[in-house]
């Protein structure tokens, strides 16, 4: 059985069934807009797109059938019937289709982020190296 919510309850890290409260990841950016993320998290990040672009995929998968829906008769009534089922389909495919491309292209910008991340990290280690200092 799920968790109710309480308005009154500290939902703080990990939040209810284990899930991370909205806005828990990161911290704040300095004076910009925006969140400033360590490498974990936007690995994590990245992963939890790809993992929710993979169950819109098994959806899409599953959801083909109604787009093909007959009716179990010849009459009128079987026929339309059908024919609002596959109308459905239709647009619950497309659907689908739209938020795996959505959710990959948000793991995209995350794994964007984490290569920007680890150049940075590695110019810094680099001027560090050149001053004499160490990390």
């Amino acid at each position: 059985m799920g968790s109710v919510y309480d308005p009154d309850v500290d939902w703080s890290l990990p939040g209810p069934d284990g899930i991370p409260v909205a806005g828990s990841y990161g911290v704040p950016a300095g004076s910009g807009a925006g969140f400033a993320y360590d490498e974990a998290t936007l690995r994590e990040l990245a992963k939890d797109w790809d993992d929710l672009a993979d169950e819109f995929k098994e959806d899409f998968r599953k959801a083909y059938y109604l787009s093909a829906a007959q009716g179990p008769g010849l009459e009128y009534a079987s026929l339309g019937n059908a024919e609002q089922i596959r109308a459905s389909g239709a647009a619950l495919l497309e659907t689908l289709a739209s938020r795996e491309k959505y959710c990959r292209a948000m793991a995209d910008k995350f794994r964007t982020a984490l290569g920007k991340y680890a150049a940075t990290e590695d110019t810094q280690r680099t001027e560090i190296d050149q001053t004499g200092g160490s990390l």
